[in-house]
């Protein structure tokens, strides 16, 4: 039984929570951006300070792990850390999460999750209209954009081959994928998890703006006709990983229908873009989808994962994942989640998202969007005032860049970033692209200010020194 030295620990440890969830935004500015850490060392240096045989109190247990998680994480919420779509998250959002964790509410049956359930609903229907999806349409949270492609593979199968769900693959036709060289692997993945394998995903290439080349699907798809091969899905990709690219939604659409292919849109990063009246225009054509990929836990800054998943077709969700079992609640809805989704257990994730859309509405997260869109404007004239050459064009705020010197070697771009990195003042990455590699630069944090660029600028021309 919990004592009350027990009691006491458990209020001095969430006391210390307290506090380092109100210094946040004050104190990670002050941090380093990126660790200094090897694996081997801060695996002995762990083992040696953390002995899980043996209990320990919670308040001294919070304290240390918290040193641990400052000294030696790449703070992605640092508004400096220039890199990968993990952003600032909202306050909102991570006490969202303490109440989920709290209630641990069980998502798999509405009876079971009711309230959380409605809550999110009612934000996927809001953030949905943004994207042209209406409530008629089925809609889940997932764990990330990983799980929301291959649930648009299982849809897309179980919408063109019924039988499939209890067949197997073995009885389909030889079908095809067809996604651009700058789309995410997570395609390739969610072709091997439903037995299709690598040789069905079909990788085209980008025009001169890094977009879908429409041609080149023309000509696939022209080839596999008469190869007898039946093209299944056809995915655009809403703000690529690698170069922020939009490509073209409307055209690939009206091309997949020709043909009678699912239309799937990964807009995993890019679908925020929808909420802002000046980015949304970049966005045409994702409302003639049959599917949308979208993650929350990137620019619409909340904790991961907060993946979404939007569907035009309940039915194929249905048919894609529905079974039935003895040991699960009475039903008490049409269609319980566990029924039309890939997970079964699943906790509130959508909480989170619930709790920031109420705090900021749509019109407040427009603004922060706008905000990070205008940093990126801002970055690329900063960039090209101190001489970089920016190589990639999108609307969104992700910058591609190099210059004469990083073209001859002197040094490459991989250095540089490494060198940006280790400093640890700022984080960038280095990308392939285009037969170069050169430096890669996202705004992902809310809080990221015209300071922050010109920290950034510094750092670059410290680090690009041969």
């Amino acid at each position: 039984m919990p004592t009350d030295r027990d009691a006491a620990r458990l209020r001095s440890a969430w006391e210390a929570f307290l506090v380092e969830a109100l210094d946040w935004e004050r104190t990670v500015r002050e941090w380093r951006v990126s660790p200094r850490a090897a694996p081997d060392e801060l695996r002995v240096h762990l083992y040696s300070r953390f002995d899980l045989n043996r209990g320990q109190p919670l308040d001294l247990l919070f304290e240390r792990v918290r040193e641990e998680l400052r000294a030696a994480l790449t703070h992605v919420t640092h508004p400096r850390y220039f890199g990968l779509f993990n952003p600032s998250v909202r306050p909102a959002g991570v006490l969202a999460d303490a109440l989920a964790s709290l209630y641990n509410a069980q998502l798999a049956a509405w009876s079971h999750g009711a309230a959380a359930l409605e809550l999110e609903r009612l934000a996927l229907e809001t953030l949905g209209r943004g994207i042209g999806f209406d409530g008629s349409c089925h809609s889940t949270f997932t764990s990330g954009g990983n799980e929301a492609n291959f649930s648009a593979l299982q849809c897309a199968l179980a919408q063109r081959f019924p039988e499939w769900s209890a067949g197997g693959a073995r009885m389909l036709p030889a079908l095809r994928l067809y996604v651009s060289d700058q789309g995410h692997h997570s395609i390739l993945k969610a072709a091997r998890m439903s037995g299709l394998g690598d040789g069905a995903v079909t990788t085209l290439p980008c025009d001169a703006t890094l977009r879908f080349d429409l041609e080149a699907l023309r000509a696939a798809l022209a080839t596999d006709r008469v190869a007898g091969v039946v093209p299944l899905m056809v995915v655009g990709t809403a703000g690529t990983t690698g170069a922020g690219a939009v490509d073209p939604l409307a055209a690939l659409g009206g091309i997949a229908r020709g043909v009678g292919a699912w239309f799937h849109v990964d807009a995993a990063w890019g679908g925020a873009a929808s909420l802002s009246r000046r980015l949304r225009p970049a966005l045409e054509g994702i409302a003639s989808a049959d599917s949308v990929t979208w993650d929350a836990h990137k620019w619409l800054s909340v904790p991961i994962g907060a993946g979404m998943f939007f569907c035009k077709h309940p039915q194929a969700a249905a048919q894609a994942f529905a079974t039935t079992t003895g040991y699960m609640p009475q039903a008490a809805v049409a269609t319980e989640p566990y029924a039309v989704t890939a997970q079964w257990t699943r906790r509130a994730l959508g909480l989170k998202v619930v709790m920031a859309l109420g705090e900021l509405g749509v019109e407040g997260y427009a603004q922060l969007i706008e905000h990070q869109a205008a940093m990126g404007e801002q970055l690329r004239a900063k960039l090209r005032a101190a001489g970089w050459t920016l190589t990639n064009d999108t609307p969104l705020p992700l910058v591609c860049f190099t210059n004469a010197a990083l073209r001859a070697g002197a040094p490459d771009a991989v250095t540089v970033a490494s060198r940006v990195q280790e400093r640890g003042q700022c984080w960038i990455s280095s990308l392939p692209l285009r037969g170069e590699t050169v430096l890669r630069a996202c705004i992902t944090s809310y809080q990221t200010t015209p300071a922050d660029l010109d920290a950034l600028v510094a750092e670059l021309a410290a680090c690009s020194a041969a």
